[in-house]
């Protein structure tokens, strides 16, 4: 007779081989995979999610104690990892959306000091560290709360509350710097647009 899944756990935990580990997976990739197929609409992410949910099991193995359901608890680290996999690509649409707007958030009139100030503007913000510019344009451009960003980029709210904060004076001190005298300085950069007093 077959051992069942926490039999299968318990050996997978104590052996030296991952024979017992290969076969859960084997147990259960079918139904897993059907299931987030479903859920997200695409063989190939769920497939994708699919891998990393028993990669995250295999590694987190030990913290299973049997409350429940071997198959539940598999099923609970595959919905993180999909809702992990959604956070991340709408914190990919919003920044790349957020970078293809950013030009045209510019309001000044004169089209040459526009496109001036919308390259100094690209310019800053490469400037600033990946973490620096994802937080600044996730809260400024894009309109997400300091809780949203925090969540799609995977960071304490407080960091994300640094980082914005951070990123806006290096904003500030690289567009002040690029400013020519005949221009005021820039004292704000909020959403995607630079204020002067």
């Amino acid at each position: 007779m077959a051992p069942n899944d926490i039999e299968l756990v318990a050996l997978a935990k104590v052996a030296t081989s991952d024979a017992a580990f290969a076969e859960l997976v084997k147990r259960h990739q079918a139904r897993l995979r059907a299931f987030l197929r479903r859920l997200c609409g695409s063989d190939f992410l769920a497939d994708d999610i699919a891998q990393d949910t028993f990669i995250k099991a295999h590694a987190a193995l030990k913290g299973f104690h049997g409350g429940g359901s071997f198959r539940s608890w598999l099923y609970a680290i595959a919905y993180r990892e999909f809702l992990q996999t959604r956070r991340k690509e709408t914190a990919t649409t919003k920044l790349s959306e957020a970078l293809t707007s950013e030009a045209q958030t510019i309001t000044r009139t004169d089209t040459n000091v526009e496109m001036d100030l919308s390259l100094d503007l690209r310019q800053a913000l490469a400037s600033l560290d990946e973490p620096e510019r994802a937080a600044l344009l996730l809260c400024d451009a894009a309109g997400l709360s300091h809780s949203e960003a925090s969540i799609a980029i995977d960071r304490p709210l407080g960091s994300v509350k640094t980082l914005v904060a951070k990123a806006r004076q290096k904003m500030r001190d690289k567009l002040n710097a690029s400013a020519g005298p005949h221009e005021q300085p820039i004292k704000t950069v909020e959403n995607g647009v630079c204020h002067a007093d």
